[in-house]
């Protein structure tokens, strides 16, 4: 009768086990990473960089146990690649973006494609890693769910702060670095 009760235990582990990576789902996002012209201030127009032509960028959402496969094809005329901050990169260094660091920037016209194993809830954000891009715009908040939710609460809202300037970075840079500059 022992054995019965271990055997019945086990399959029942085999299916919880399965289970859990079959409910995971494989989360594919296309980003065409190219330059907008945008006037967020109000103030005047300027060159940003946004995704599907698009600024702000759309938040992505996944939940905890997916695969999040992010295909990133770049149009700008600089290299560029893609950090998940705060996102554990355990044996997936290659993958984690900070360009001429953990990886080689994606060149103009090629494409890169990000393949992340999802097992952190929380809200984190994806931006550029190369030539400062985050703050010309290059950002997205990345909302992970955890199917498991431990706490009770009515509703979620997604707050994304940044800082904007009037220049491309490439200029505040020029300005910054200036010796002669007040």
């Amino acid at each position: 009768m022992r054995g019965l009760y271990s055997r019945a235990a086990a399959a029942a582990l085999l299916v919880l086990f399965q289970t859990q990576f079959v409910l995971g789902k494989r989360v594919v996002v296309d980003w065409n990473v190219g330059y907008v012209n945008v006037n967020r201030d109000g103030a005047k127009m300027r060159r940003a960089i946004g995704v599907n032509g698009a600024l702000p960028i759309p938040s992505v959402h996944v939940t905890k146990g997916d695969t999040l496969i992010l295909n990133v094809a770049n149009s700008l005329d600089e290299t560029t690649s893609v950090h998940a901050h705060g996102l554990f990169q355990n044996g997936t260094s290659y993958l984690d973006g900070p360009a001429m660091v953990n990886q080689c920037g994606i060149p103009p016209g090629e494409s890169f494609s990000y393949e992340y194993a999802i097992d952190q809830p929380g809200t984190y954000w994806l931006h550029g890693h190369d030539h400062h891009q985050n703050s010309d715009g290059f950002r997205a908040p990345l909302v992970i769910y955890d199917s498991h939710n431990p706490f009770d609460y009515d509703e979620d809202i997604l707050l994304s702060f940044e800082d904007w300037y009037k220049e491309e970075f490439a200029e505040r840079a020029k300005i910054t670095l200036d010796p002669s500059f007040p």
